[in-house]
């Protein structure tokens, strides 16, 4: 069911919201968090979907604020709104606000008055992401922030900036893509033969700031210096592949075809692993499981990052 609120103001869509709980029965028990979700007009849906799979896992209150790129200076100032709950929310209650003019000055008193009573607040901009997300009126607000590097224009510009302004609590989409990558190499070096990595070569899209991430991972952990190749084209997206050395052969790990990675191990014949390019609603089910700072994240994205030396692009 969706409820139309056109022009409307906070006070009327909390009425609003009772009022549906009291008439449908749809009630809030059971939610575990408020997501609030920050874009841009006419780009929203895609996130609303994903939040509303991710609900099914995670029970919660979904807020959008969609606001206007570049408001022009005569913008009136309006609210409208949209309320969704039943089979359009998923397992969520999902209030739309697209805000105009003057009314997008102040976002965090537009979202303060519809979020749930004590329970945690996380942040999303699945879009273009604030200068210093915890800093912003939303992110103030909220105990995890999640951004995406490979959504802003200079994906790699953009973790330097997420280097310099991390705060715990902080996180990005361009490390939660490498929960499958990081797990199959953990796998593969915890198998015999024992011997250390002597190099390491990690190669992906220029536009891939998970392939930066990963190899900062790599020599933060590995303690072994990693040349990150950058690679352009227009086929070139993501990690292409990983690349061990060690004294008796190289350990190679690629994914030439989507969702299929090859492994290939001295003495040991080739083998094909599933490793999928992770959805919009896998890496927000994956973020909503834990709202307490990803240590992991902040040690690789000011530490390690600062100390990857060599990137190369071709």
């Amino acid at each position: 069911m969706i409820v139309d609120l056109p022009d409307t103001t906070t006070a009327k869509i909390s009425k609003a919201l009772v009022r549906i709980r009291e008439e449908g029965g749809a009630v809030a028990l059971g939610r575990v968090l408020t997501l609030i979700i920050a874009s841009q007009l006419g780009h929203e849906e895609e996130a609303i979907e994903a939040a509303n799979d991710a609900s099914r896992e995670h029970p919660m209150r979904v807020i959008v604020v969609s606001t206007q790129e570049h408001d022009t200076a005569d913008a009136v100032a309006r609210v409208d709104a949209e309320i969704r709950v039943g089979g359009d929310a998923g397992a969520s209650e999902v209030i739309v606000l697209r805000v105009y003019g003057d009314a997008a000055a102040d976002p965090e008193s537009l979202v303060t008055g519809l979020l749930l009573s004590d329970a945690p607040v996380v942040a999303w901009w699945p879009g273009t992401a604030p200068a210093v997300p915890s800093d912003s009126p939303i992110g103030r607000i909220a105990y995890r922030r999640i951004t995406d590097a490979s959504a802003q224009p200079d994906p790699q510009a953009a973790l330097r900036e997420l280097s310099s302004t991390y705060r715990p609590g902080d996180n990005d989409f361009a490390w939660t893509r490498l929960t499958l990558w990081r797990a199959q190499l953990a796998a593969v070096l915890d198998q015999p033969p024992y011997e250390p990595i002597i190099g390491i070569q990690v190669i992906g899209a220029a536009a891939s700031p998970s392939t930066t991430l990963l190899a900062a991972w790599l020599q933060m952990q590995l303690q072994v210096p990693v040349e990150c190749k950058l690679t352009t084209g227009p086929l070139a997206n993501g990690v292409h592949g990983v690349h061990l050395k060690r004294a008796s052969g190289t350990i190679s790990l690629e994914r030439e075809i989507p969702d299929i990675a090859t492994l290939s191990q001295p003495g040991q014949p080739l083998q094909d692993l599933t490793l999928k390019r992770r959805s919009l609603r896998d890496c927000l089910a994956d973020e909503l499981r834990r709202l307490d700072p990803d240590e992991l994240y902040g040690e690789v994205i000011t530490r390690g990052l600062s100390q990857l030396k060599k990137v190369v692009s071709q």
